[in-house]
């Protein structure tokens, strides 16, 4: 604030009314980007609360009025100011209420007053029609569009936008002074006005996709406004209602809050951001208060760091009524994930975290973990004799890198086995299952329908081509391709995403042949014919049976070769499925604005990698139809957390910003669970 006021003591003074409206502007503008920190979390963030003292703020204008009019020239001095006050009431809001807070409460409300007594009518008198004529003038040979270049950072092709409350011919402030306003520079870069010519011809940069300043009209909670979509009158539920069945009724939040180590690892992709708002002592209040606000019963949490967790989210979290559970990444990876839910509605029946980490297998040799959770719902009392169904909880997140599809596929489908096995009853059939995490996969992808329509024919498919649209890798001469089978059988995992130890036998209770039954069938034409869709591999599925002079011998191997290719021969036809019925939350279009859903924007390109999937009932389709269709079954959408498109957040600045501290957005949904009677 102290560098944004000072610079501009040597204006003109028909700039000096704008430099007035500035200076008011981005006092406000701080006082509303202020979010006072949780005091759950001790000495974080105390010294900096983000409000200035109003004797401090009279004090410094007071100078500046000074100060300038001495400054200025005879033609151009100001009268003697008298007094300019910035009144300030106690009682500001807080973030999560400045989250829920329309624009026009804040402006009809009492909080901010501006006095500035008969010298803002001065200062009007000033602004006379020759410098309105002479600012004009010099407007007109402004660009419109400016190369600014910041110390440091990469070049960045920035629109100054063209708003009746700027002044023309104003002067550039050095980067050095506008240091001293991080809520200024953390959405907007400021050029000093010796270094660049006054015309500069707009200069396109190759890949480069240019971040717009936010109008200073706008803050960014409503910028960035979710609105909550209730779900809850869709037929199936209206349905429920009028049959008087109850819902146990819970919210899931699925979150990438951006590991610090991380940060500071890749700061080549957040040169957009001013440095302070990546600092974890300011993101930590930030995230905290985001989830207080959601109020979730389960979170599931990815980019934790290991000592954050430990030092500061856990206590936090327990003191607000949860149960944690964190899965630190394998190697020497700081961060993991973590699953977190109510003690007061939830109770844990088993937890299961992941490894996908397994040594000797190509196929699996990264460090990405998982969670996986079986919950019981707490009913509340005076409900009598009723019962609700466990319901399985599963948290991830996937490798990044957009060249193996492969590794991701491997790790979803040890991610799937797992669920089967915690989710599946003694009946046969499935609890309801909730999976959540960031995917590093984009919507209809091969992966994500893999996971939607419970099928995926891999064999020949490019392996960059699983994770479809992070980046296109098709221009290149020789890409991998995924070839069967995925993994080895000595994974343990079938071809339907199933333990081998836990699948039960096609025909239960089949009989138990003899060896002396199975020897007088060694040579039948059956045995010694290879299947139709077994791909041929030298060595392990070209081999016969032959009688020789270890006949014994031999004769004995053979029907173990045989069964032992029964689960090969599947794998070998490329294809992988499951049966968890799964479905995503969110549609990843927006229809009233025409634009596709975005949860993260790495480099400033819009993307949705992150999901919550939960279970639900197929839905037979038409003939030829490839997307299966779902409607909701014992678990129930009832609502969801509207996301934003790729132009909302360019308007931001991109992720993160002064008000959202990832560079991914939460994602948060309500559910309903049927509750029967004993």
């Amino acid at each position: 604030m102290i560098g944004t006021v000072l610079c501009y003591v040597l204006l003109p003074a028909a700039r000096l009314l704008q430099a007035l409206r500035d200076a008011f502007f981005t006092y406000r503008k701080n006082v509303l980007l202020a979010k006072s920190p949780s005091t759950q979390i001790e000495g974080v963030f105390a010294a900096t609360r983000g409000r200035s003292v109003p004797e401090e703020q009279e004090a410094l204008l007071q100078q500046w009025l000074e100060e300038g009019a001495g400054n200025l020239p005879a033609s151009e001095s100001v009268p003697t100011a008298r007094k300019v006050s910035v009144t300030l009431t106690s009682d500001w809001l807080e973030g999560s209420e400045l989250l829920m807070t329309s624009l026009s409460d804040l402006n009809t409300s009492p909080e901010v007053t501006r006095c500035a007594d008969q010298q803002h009518s001065e200062l009007n008198a000033l602004a006379s029609s020759e410098l309105q004529d002479h600012a004009v003038a010099e407007q007109a040979r402004l660009p419109s569009e400016e190369t600014v270049t910041a110390a440091g950072s990469a070049p960045w092709a920035a629109v100054v936008p063209q708003t009746d409350h700027q002044t023309a011919g104003c002067a550039g402030i050095n980067l050095e002074v506008l240091n001293d306003d991080p809520a200024v520079l953390a959405w907007s870069l400021a050029c000093d006005a010796e270094t660049v010519p006054p015309v500069l011809p707009a200069q396109p940069i190759q890949d480069a996709v240019p971040f717009y300043p936010v109008s200073t009209e706008v803050p960014y909670h409503e910028i960035l406004w979710r609105d909550w979509e209730d779900l809850s009158v869709q037929p199936c539920v209206l349905e429920q209602v009028s049959k008087n069945t109850p819902l146990f009724e819970f919210r899931v939040m699925s979150y990438n809050i951006l590991a610090q180590d991380l940060v500071e690892q890749g700061l080549d992709l957040y040169v957009h951001c001013h440095p302070d708002i990546l600092n974890w002592n300011y993101r930590l209040p930030n995230l905290l208060q985001e989830i207080q606000h959601w109020d979730p019963d389960v979170l599931c949490l990815q980019e934790v760091q290991e000592n954050h967790y430990w030092e500061q989210l856990e206590p936090t979290f327990k003191e607000m009524g949860f149960a944690c559970f964190y899965k630190r990444r394998t190697g020497t990876k700081t961060d993991g994930c973590a699953v977190c839910y109510k003690r007061s509605r939830f109770q844990l029946i088993s937890l299961n975290p992941i490894e996908y980490f397994r040594p000797g297998l190509d196929i699996l040799n990264r460090d990405n973990v998982a969670l996986v959770l079986l919950l019981q719902p707490v009913l509340p009392e005076g409900l009598g004799l009723k019962a609700v169904s466990p319901l399985c909880v599963a948290n991830t997140h996937v490798l990044f890198n957009p060249r193996r599809g492969d590794i991701k596929l491997a790790q979803v489908a040890l991610l799937l086995a797992e669920i089967d096995k915690i989710a599946r009853t003694t009946e046969g059939s499935y609890y309801p299952v909730i999976l959540c995490g960031d995917l590093n996969s984009v919507p209809d992808s091969p992966l994500y329908k893999f996971i939607r329509n419970g099928e995926l024919s891999y064999h020949g498919m490019p392996a960059w081509k699983v994770v479809s649209g992070q980046e296109d890798f098709s221009q290149q001469l020789y890409s991998r391709k995924l070839l069967a089978p995925l993994w080895p059988s000595s994974l343990g995992v079938t071809d339907k995403c199933q333990y081998v130890t836990l699948c039960q036998p096609k025909k239960p209770g089949r009989r138990e042949y003899s060896r002396d039954f199975l020897l007088q069938f060694r040579f039948c034409d059956v045995a010694c014919e290879r299947p139709p869709q077994l791909v041929l591999l030298e060595g392990v599925t070209d081999a016969k049976p032959v009688a020789s002079a270890k006949e014994h011998s031999a004769v004995t191997a053979v029907p173990k070769r045989h069964n032992s290719l029964s689960f090969l021969g599947k794998q070998c036809s490329g294809v992988i499925q499951h049966g968890l019925n799964l479905t995503s939350v969110y549609s990843h279009f927006l229809p009233q604005r025409g634009r596709p859903e975005v949860t993260t924007m790495p480099m400033g390109l819009g993307t949705t990698v992150d999901y919550i999937f939960y279970s639900a009932e197929p839905v037979e389709s038409k003939a030829g139809e490839c997307r299966r269709l779902y409607k909701d079954g014992a678990l129930k959408l009832l609502g969801r957390l509207s996301l934003l498109s790729e132009d909302v957040l360019l308007m931001a600045n991109g992720l993160p910003n002064p008000f959202c501290s990832s560079d991914h957005l939460c994602l948060l949904a309500s559910f309903g669970l049927e509750i029967s009677s004993l």
